[in-house]
């Protein structure tokens, strides 16, 4: 499955819709504005909220959160002893980790599973300005859950480059 992200309406507080490869609006990326901490939720077309995205309040490093009906699904923070600035490890729920690494703020980077390959985020088979593609590569992913770690890390990345 294929789907196609506008990223220049990745700021807090904008609203912006994912597409699939057909042109139809899967996902809704609803951005909390007035927040103490950075807010999303990811909708379905009629409106009903799939997902929570959070900043988690109180870490000694950023860290996003990632809640299906109030439980939680993921946490994501940038991988402490890498050598890579841009590698990212996700936590489920049940303790299951998941590596995110590549060129971040490029949107050229991929999730991997135990090294085999869950999505890729890029802009290369994009002609379309502003705009990068989340390919779930496995039927039995959760698509999702992999486009809520796409604008974590994103998110994460953007954050830590305005820091330095």
């Amino acid at each position: 499955m294929r789907f196609l992200v506008y990223d220049r309406l990745l700021g807090i507080g904008d609203d912006y819709w994912i597409e699939d490869d057909q042109g139809n609006k899967v996902f809704l990326v609803d951005g909390k504005a007035m927040r103490l901490r950075d807010t999303w939720e990811l909708k379905d077309p009629q409106g009903r909220v799939l997902i929570d995205i959070h900043q988690k309040m109180f870490a000694l490093r950023d860290t996003m959160v990632i809640e299906r009906a109030g439980e939680p699904l993921a946490r994501i923070k940038r991988k402490r002893l890498s050598l890579l600035r841009n590698h990212y490890r996700v936590v489920l729920a049940d303790g299951t980790e998941l590596d995110v690494s590549g060129k971040i703020l490029d949107r050229e980077f991929a999730v991997e599973y135990d090294g085999e390959l869950l999505a890729v985020v890029s802009r290369r088979w994009l002609t379309l300005r502003d705009t990068y593609g989340v390919d779930v590569v496995r039927d039995d992913a959760d698509p999702a859950l992999l486009i809520a770690l796409t604008v974590c890390v994103i998110h994460l990345a953007e954050k830590e480059r305005e820091d330095d």
